[in-house]
């Protein structure tokens, strides 16, 4: 193990100061044990922590590291830009411009909002969602996860799921009851759940590609085509949260790879480059519904701000060379293909999931995990903490949960692969032996 005698002072500091000693609840290591390392600088395809220990990430910020940490000419962007000014709570001419590529790249959005987060992106589309259909109850998936809002905390993913708590005091049961929720791929589920609230449901939202209870995949019976056709039949919407797996899965997201277009999209992560961004957008006639064209409050005094448009732009501008994300999947089934090879050699049942740059392994005896269910009954989650810890040893940083995906980027190099799966052979021979 290596020495990591700063990042365990700095998180008995942290833990008198932070509830938990973090600022959001996977990063506590709950699930897997040990001590989080705190990170002192980033480039590339790595990182390294206050004991100068280097790892290769494939964690990127949860997402947004796309190019890789610190690409010169977003870092370079962003220097410009705050020699200009970090905010003004005004408009900026920045905004027009990655509305401008926002629209171009994603086919459903013809209207777009700017945000701070992805959470505050999900809240906004389904008040949206409220005030355009003046409905008052959705649909989401179990284990999707679409941000800490209250009516989002009902069956969530990833850290709540983490914790095994999938339901968040300070909820208000009153305001749980407007949340329905059905099992993903499940569409019997969803027509029973549209049959008993009969024109009281405004939204479905849906993570097309699911990322916050590992990657989830599609099954073969049109799942989202069904979804979209329910909406359309009983006048609802239906939303795409693709803060995770837009510009991710491909240059338009989850609906330009699949070919099938939401009302609403929300996003968040790569548009930001790595600085805090979220944004919605859809429809202009739904969109013109938000203030101060229409009913449907929504402000921030940080959105549009000019360093996080600025490193949306230089980030947005360098996706779209021909064969970027050809390229990125490629290298991403290299990578799940070598670690599928290396349990099966170690004898550790294993099956992944992978959709473009975003894949996980699950450490199961299933030949498929499909929905939430799988993960929390039938994958050995001691084991994939085991698993991180060998494979953080090893100098490769995954997400602390056996609920997260992992995320590719275009700095990662043939030989960062070959090295993953080797350190991935040796991790998994010390935990078989």
């Amino acid at each position: 193990m290596s020495n990591i005698s700063h990042s365990l002072q700095d998180f008995e500091q942290a833990q008198k100061l932070l509830p938990g000693g973090v600022n959001s609840p996977v990063r506590a290591f709950k699930s897997v044990g040990g001590t989080p390392r705190f990170f002192a600088r980033a480039k590339g395809a790595y990182v390294w922590d206050v004991d100068n220990n280097q790892y290769i990430d494939y964690v990127g910020s949860w997402g947004p590291m796309i190019l890789g940490h610190a690409h010169p000419d977003v870092v370079k962007g962003v220097q410009d830009t705050a020699e200009l000014g970090m905010s003004f709570g005004a408009p900026c001419e920045l905004e027009i411009d990655l509305a401008r590529m926002v629209i171009d790249m994603v086919p459903s959005i013809d209207v777009v909002r700017f945000v701070n987060s992805g959470t505050e992106a999900t809240m906004s589309a389904l008040r949206l969602a409220r005030g355009y259909t003046r409905r008052d109850k959705f649909i989401k998936f179990d284990g999707g996860y679409h941000g800490h809002a209250d009516g989002f905390l009902v069956k969530a993913g990833s850290g709540a799921a983490t914790f095994g708590e999938p339901d968040s005091a300070g909820v208000p049961a009153d305001y749980a009851k407007l949340t329905l929720t059905a099992p993903f791929n499940d569409i019997e589920s969803v027509k029973r759940l549209f049959a008993e609230n009969k024109g009281e449901i405004a939204c479905i939202i849906v993570e097309p590609v699911p990322g916050n209870t590992g990657v989830m995949l599609l099954n073969d019976n049109g799942f989202l085509q069904q979804l979209r056709d329910i909406c359309d039949l009983e006048g609802a919407l239906l939303i795409f949260d693709e803060v995770m797996c837009g510009f991710r899965v491909a240059a338009g997201g989850a609906q330009q790879r699949f070919g099938i277009m939401p009302d609403l999209t929300c996003l968040g992560k790569i548009i930001g480059g790595g600085l805090p961004v979220g944004a919605y957008g859809g429809r202009e006639d739904i969109m013109r519904k938000i203030s101060p064209d229409g009913p449907v409050y929504q402000a921030g005094t940080l959105s549009g701000n000019p360093l996080a448009m600025r490193a949306g732009i230089e980030t947005l501008s360098r996706l779209q060379k021909p064969g970027f994300y050809e390229a990125l999947e490629t290298k991403t089934t290299r990578l799940v293909e070598g670690l599928l090879a290396g349990c099966k050699a170690a004898g550790v049942p294993a099956v992944a999931n992978q959709v473009g740059a975003m894949f996980t392994v699950f450490f199961t005896e299933l030949d498929a995990v499909t929905c939430c269910s799988d993960v929390s009954k039938h994958c050995d989650l001691a084991f994939f903490g085991r698993f991180f810890n060998a494979m953080l040893d090893e100098g490769i940083y995954l997400a602390p949960s056996q609920y997260e995906a992992a995320f590719m980027s275009a700095a990662h190099t043939d030989a960062d692969i070959d090295n993953t799966i080797a350190a991935a052979g040796r991790a998994l021979a010390k935990l078989t032996a």
